[in-house]
């Protein structure tokens, strides 16, 4: 297992820049999601480690060398693609082997290898089998076994997952990350699916055209996103959004006026804010299920969403026409009722005019990235 860093790293295709002066180090051992919606340049990024794309500028270290200029072939890196790129002619252990054969490795050494691999990801009982013969995630299992036999410095996985359904994708989700657990390699996951970053990963990087909006744990990013870009991009269903006015900004509170007068005095350091200026009130949607609060919001409810577990309430509130709620178990709010939603000004988020987070001072969320 190895390092990756970047150093100024540029990618250019012709006169488009897509990865834009990128400075990263990633740890060895860490499981690290690149994560941002479609066109952001993860894939791009990843490519570049991989020695699939070359760098227009900067450099890109792995462990403690320069690999810039040196060719894919000799990175040390084995990647997972979304396709599963099997042989169809060939059984499962001649899949996960060939990459070892073609570089001339004894077999015996071969077929040790694969069959470790095999034990590990549960495939020992289908190395004679062919691929049409075999589901999605299987197919996808045998791909991360050809990675693993080469015992490579760093695991690369380009969106693995998107071929599966949903219920494969929650099973090897779980596959992946034992198999980090159990290798304690370097690992770097390409998604566009912040629920897989979530819960996968050690580290997440959040891309937006090019440039790295944050980098953190998990939690982290949860509880304290940078900006409003990562405010709702990380979090099922997506953080509400609620545009206000700046009424007074102090070390340890902001006082926030929403666009039906109601008024939140979040505890975070707004100090930097200037009176009346133009703020956004975050609050997550698991955070406003509770019977009591520091705050009403009165809510119209749309629809209704009853999943068992907990229901969903979609409607309009303080301006907002795609306001969610998130309450435990079977709620009885009907869809077309009017109901007040209880705030906790201790959840909320403030972020300025420009889009960037006042400092949050409750301690709820720094506990939990402890």
């Amino acid at each position: 297992m190895a390092n990756v860093e970047f150093k100024n790293a540029v990618k250019r295709f012709g006169d488009l820049t897509v990865i834009h002066g990128i400075d990263l180090k990633l740890d060895s051992g860490e499981f690290i999601v690149f994560v941002g919606p479609s066109g952001c340049g993860k894939s791009t990024l990843l490519r570049m480690i991989a020695g699939l794309e070359e760098l227009s500028d900067g450099e890109i270290h792995i462990g403690d060398k320069n690999m810039t200029e040196v060719s894919a072939v000799d990175r040390g890196i084995a990647m997972v693609f979304q396709s599963y790129a099997l042989y169809p002619h060939m059984s499962v252990a001649q899949n996960m082997g060939f990459g070892l054969r073609m570089n001339g490795v004894d077999k015996q050494v071969v077929k040790e290898k694969v069959m470790e691999a095999a034990k590990t990801l549960q495939l020992d009982q289908l190395l004679d089998r062919k691929p049409k013969n075999m589901s999605g995630g299987q197919r996808q299992r045998v791909a991360i076994g050809r990675a693993i036999v080469r015992d490579p410095d760093v695991f690369l996985f380009d969106e693995p997952l998107s071929n599966l359904d949903a219920e494969l994708r929650v099973e090897m989700r779980l596959q992946i990350a034992r198999l980090h657990k159990q290798l304690g390699a370097t690992m770097i996951y390409v998604t566009h699916d912040q629920v897989e970053a979530m819960t996968m990963a050690d580290k997440i990087v959040v891309l937006r055209d090019g440039i790295v909006e944050q980098v953190g744990t998990p939690l982290e990013l949860y509880h304290h996103p940078s900006n409003l870009f990562v405010a709702g991009f990380i979090g099922s269903p997506r953080m509400n959004l609620l545009q206000g006015k700046l009424l007074e900004g102090a070390v340890d509170f902001a006082s926030v006026e929403l666009g039906d007068g109601v008024i939140v005095r979040a505890p975070v350091n707004a100090s930097s804010g200037a009176a009346g200026s133009s703020v956004t009130l975050g609050v997550r949607p698991e955070d406003l299920g509770q019977v009591d609060g520091d705050v009403s919001l009165p809510m119209q409810v749309d629809v209704a969403e009853r999943l068992g577990g907990s229901t969903y309430l979609y409607g309009r509130c303080s301006g907002l026409e795609n306001f969610v709620v998130q309450r435990p178990g079977l709620d009885a709010t009907q869809s077309g009722s009017s109901v007040d939603i209880k705030l906790n000004e201790g959840d909320c988020h403030v972020f300025d005019e420009h889009g960037l987070a006042f400092e949050r001072l409750t301690s709820v969320g720094r506990q939990s990235v402890a």
